[in-house]
């Protein structure tokens, strides 16, 4: 099993290349782990204090959880991955199946600040991005899948998205063994990764722990 992390600052583009890799590579063959998943269950509290919560410091997530479960799929069994609703900061009660794959991917902007997950990943990547390139995108993200208005997205970004990006996320740049400048867009990056996993996929490459 070949373990992906797949970093980079809000609106960077993370996404879009995961999709972008996925469709290089054989169909049922990667598994998908997104750190948002692991968000901590905040549903219990009121309107004003969950538009307080900083989705972009590293204590948001369960990282313990998060970790567990990866180690499940490690060991071939499937994990019943949490669902998390950005707009009720809250878990839903069902659960989304997941079945281990040749592949995993973990992605998020979190996910090369923690020293025990980085640990587990054969190949770490940093999407990166111009800043006003993310914010134009985290800008139309949050109006349209968060519920948030313009003001509301501008505010949250200056108190929360910018300050937590230079302090935790743009570092972990230097953990990466491969960084993807302009995200989706990198078709070249994007080839010579994808490339790199079929090789993994083809011949079963060992990919030692550092």
């Amino acid at each position: 099993m070949l373990i992906i992390g797949i970093a980079g600052g809000s609106g960077s583009g993370k996404s879009t290349v995961v999709k972008q890799v996925i469709k290089h590579l054989p169909k049922e063959t990667v598994t998908i782990i997104p750190q948002d998943a692991y968000y901590k269950d905040n549903g219990h509290k009121s309107a004003d204090e969950r538009a307080k919560i900083n989705f972009d410091h590293p204590t948001s997530i369960e990282w313990g959880l998060l970790l567990r479960q990866l180690e499940i799929l490690k060991t071939g069994n499937p994990i019943e991955m949490p669902i998390y609703s950005y707009v009720t900061c809250a878990r839903s009660k069902d659960t989304n199946l997941i079945r281990p794959s040749e592949v995993i991917i973990v992605e998020g902007i979190l996910i090369l600040t923690n020293p025990r997950l980085r640990n587990k990943l054969d190949i770490r990547v940093f999407v990166d991005a111009d800043g006003d390139d993310r914010l134009m995108r985290i800008i139309r993200r949050d109006i349209e899948e968060r519920g948030r208005s313009f003001q509301q997205v501008l505010e949250h970004y200056e108190s929360f998205v910018k300050p937590m990006h230079l302090q935790f996320i743009e570092p972990t740049k230097r953990y990466a063994d491969i960084i993807i400048p302009q995200g989706g867009q990198n078709k070249v990056a994007i080839d010579l990764l994808s490339s790199h996993i079929k090789t993994h996929i083809n011949f079963g490459n060992y990919y030692p722990k550092r």
